[in-house]
């Protein structure tokens, strides 16, 4: 199992360490450096910048918003940040949730899984350059020939030649038939809440996926990068404070993210078996009473998304979420003596 370094989006202003967590990760081990995207900064921007001063780390979104650009234009960031890391680029996307999308960037946010797979087969086209690119599907239509289309459009090709045809995409995918889809048409899976424990249920999802005609991996090529945060700590008075410290991110994807008629993450707690608590968790969160809503997190939920304890601990931790499949954990640091501490102790 590989590690990844998950530097995130950012919050209402640039992080000041991101410099030295990457140069940490290049240094230490760390097989890729990855960033991610809301409504706020983007998830490109950060790797070409941080990524000039890198070599080695693989170069990954997790993720881009498949709504927020075009699919040739997503394909034209993937294929100019490639030739520029030497080959490094790891495509992470994702649909996103319909508050985002249609709220955010004003599209439709209907037939995600359609879309995906369009979104998919069209940057596949882009970086094969084989021929002109052309989509006869009704979500991303090239040429386009719709209401206001002035009849001129051109299929075209990359001017560009892409350094690598095969540059792996990664799908952020949350249900069952999302699952599915991504194990049949992607190099990768972005599971979110991934843990040890839920790793079983997903198993029959995946399976569908690899079992399809014309499925593009298997289970022995196909990557799993799971997300938690992991922290190496030397007194449980340390660890109860960031186990505590934990507990209002996971309240405020379990309650306050999406709309309450349509919340993704909210339904991944609830397969996870904590239907009994996410519906209190929301109603308090929304009703702007998040404090309380916290403070329903149990601690026990806490410790089967992350890994938060002594050395021994996070070895044995870290191997059972190795066991199930997993084959990049994507980490969150502090700082970098963190990033090169936990390379040593997982070594």
């Amino acid at each position: 199992m590989k590690l990844g370094l998950q530097l995130g989006y950012w919050g209402a202003q640039p992080p000041t360490n991101t410099g030295e967590l990457v140069a940490a990760a290049e240094e230490s081990g760390f097989d890729a450096i990855f960033t991610a995207e809301a409504w706020g900064s983007d998830a490109f921007t950060p790797l070409a910048w941080w990524g000039r001063e890198t070599r080695r780390v693989r170069l990954g979104t997790s993720i881009v918003q498949m709504s927020g650009r075009a699919p040739t234009s997503i394909a034209m960031h993937a294929l100019t940040l490639d030739h520029l890391s030497n080959g490094r680029v790891v495509l992470g996307m994702g649909v996103s949730g319909p508050q985002v999308v249609e709220g955010w960037y004003g599209v439709p946010f209907s037939k995600p899984l359609a879309r995906t797979r369009e979104v998919v087969e069209i940057i596949r086209k882009v970086l094969a350059r084989e021929a002109p690119v052309t989509n006869d599907g009704p979500h991303h239509p090239l040429p386009y020939t719709g209401p206001g289309a002035v009849g001129l459009g051109k299929p075209l090709k990359p001017i560009v030649h892409p350094l690598r045809a095969d540059i792996p995409i990664w799908l952020g995918a949350e249900g069952p038939k999302n699952v599915a889809q991504t194990a049949e048409i992607a190099d990768g899976w972005l599971p979110i809440f991934y843990t040890p424990r839920s790793a079983a249920m997903y198993q029959p999802w995946l399976d569908e996926g690899f079992a399809r005609p014309g499925a593009r991996r298997t289970r022995d090529d196909f990557e799993i990068a799971a997300t938690c945060h992991l922290q190496i700590t030397s007194s449980e008075e340390e660890r109860r404070g960031v186990i505590d410290g934990l507990k209002p991110v996971i309240a405020l994807y379990m309650g306050g993210m999406g709309a309450k008629e349509q919340n993704f993450h909210k339904n991944v707690f609830d397969r996870m078996g904590y239907e009994h608590l996410t519906g209190q968790v929301q109603e308090l969160f929304l009703a702007q009473e998040r404090e309380e809503a916290t403070a329903l997190i149990p601690d026990e939920l806490v410790e089967e998304m992350h890994i938060v304890g002594d050395e021994g601990y996070v070895r044995e931790r870290a191997a059972a979420w190795e066991e199930t499949g997993v084959t990049t954990l994507l980490l969150s640091c502090r700082d970098a003596a963190e990033v090169r501490r936990v390379a040593e102790v997982l070594a």
